[in-house]
């Protein structure tokens, strides 16, 4: 996994956890990563076991130079749409880091311009480079330890173990409970049922 994207310039790495999500926020993290910094067991964050995860993110928390987390909520996703949301929670990580990043290194292929930053979108950038990685990790145990909290409100969804994904134990318990606050309204929440005339 390389360090980064331009071997001189200060960089920060972004990326997001939630897309995909029925409940819950998109979380994204800005990194931006000492000189030298190695730890051979950062990787994608969804390679990983969440122990290790954990483990990571608290060595991620006290080596980078500046760090950035920052929720989307659903009222906002349902507004403006899951892709917009998802690059508002980039860029306010950005707007927590403490040190002005030169170039930006943001993991898929969509991306709005933050400030005059120049930025590479590069899919799949969470398995490629270190400080994309170490952002990929804070953002989705940040959102997770999120879930967990809001879990002990509506336990009946179970998101501390499903953390807002859209499984079948999730989706029956929409079907039996409907939807609560923390739901994103503006996604098929249950599939479409099929209707057969005969």
């Amino acid at each position: 996994m390389r360090f980064n994207f331009h071997k001189d310039l200060i960089e920060a790495g972004t990326d997001e956890a939630g897309r995909g999500c029925l409940a819950g926020p998109v979380t994204a993290a800005a990194v931006i990563l000492p000189k030298g910094f190695k730890n051979k067991k950062i990787n994608d964050s969804k390679q990983l076991s969440e122990k290790n995860r954990m483990e990571l993110r608290e060595f991620i928390l006290e080596n980078a130079v500046s760090y950035g987390i920052a929720h989307v909520f659903p009222e906002e996703i349902d507004r403006i749409n899951i892709l917009k949301a998802s690059i508002t929670a980039m860029h306010r990580a950005l707007d927590q880091l403490t040190s002005v990043p030169e170039f930006i290194a943001v993991d898929g292929n969509r991306f709005i311009p933050y400030n005059t930053v120049p930025h590479e979108c590069i899919i799949k950038g969470d398995g490629k480079f270190l400080h994309i990685a170490a952002a990929s990790i804070l953002a989705k145990t940040s959102r997770d330890l999120y879930m967990c909290e809001i879990h002990r409100e509506f336990p009946q969804y179970n998101w501390m173990q499903n953390k807002g994904y859209p499984t079948k134990e999730h989706r029956d318990a929409i079907r039996k409970h409907g939807d609560t606050e923390y739901h994103r309204k503006s996604f098929r929440l249950l599939p479409e049922q099929l209707s057969l005339e005969f």
